[in-house]
C-alpha cells in the first residue's frame, strides 16, 4: 500500500445545538485529488461534539487509506486550539473525544492542524449539512 500524505477538511454541524447533527469530511492526497468524501448523520449532538466526531472519522479513514502524514484544516478555532494544547478541554462530554483524537494522531508520522475561515471550508460544511439531511 502506498504511503499517503493526507490533507483533510472537516466540519461538524448541529441544527439546534444540541440538535440533529452531521459531519463532513473531505480527504485529499498530496496532488489534491479526492481520496474520500464522508457525509454522515450522527444523531443528536452539540456542534462541538460534531466537530470532534468529524476529526475522529477523518483520522480513522486516513489510516485505513494508508496515511502516514496528516494535515487537518477545520473552521473550529476551539477544536484547533484544544488539539494544539493551547486551550484546556473543560467540557466533560468532549474529553473522551479529545482523547480519541490524541490517540489517533499518534498513529501518524506527522500531524498538523490549522484553523481556516469558514469560506475556505465550504465543501466539508456542505457534506456536514448533507449528513444532517440524511436524518429521517
Amino acid at each position: 500500500m502506498k504511503k499517503l500524505k493526507i490533507t483533510a477538511y472537516t466540519d461538524g454541524a448541529s441544527r439546534g445545538n444540541p440538535g440533529k447533527a452531521g459531519i463532513g469530511v473531505l480527504l485529499l492526497d498530496e496532488n489534491e485529488s479526492v481520496l474520500k468524501e464522508l457525509s454522515e448523520f450522527i444523531g443528536d449532538a452539540t456542534n462541538n461534539v460534531a466537530e470532534y466526531t468529524a476529526v475522529i472519522r477523518a483520522l480513522e479513514v486516513g489510516l485505513e487509506l494508508g496515511g502516514i502524514e496528516f494535515k487537518l484544516y477545520t473552521d473550529s478555532e476551539l477544536l484547533t486550539k484544544q488539539i494544539k494544547g493551547e486551550y484546556k478541554v473543560k467540557n466533560e462530554g468532549l474529553i473522551p473525544l479529545y482523547q480519541q483524537v490524541l490517540n489517533l494522531k499518534k498513529e501518524y508520522d506527522k500531524f498538523d492542524v490549522e484553523h481556516i475561515r469558514r469560506e475556505y471550508n465550504k465543501e466539508a460544511d456542505k457534506l456536514a449539512n448533507q449528513g444532517i439531511d440524511q436524518a429521517k
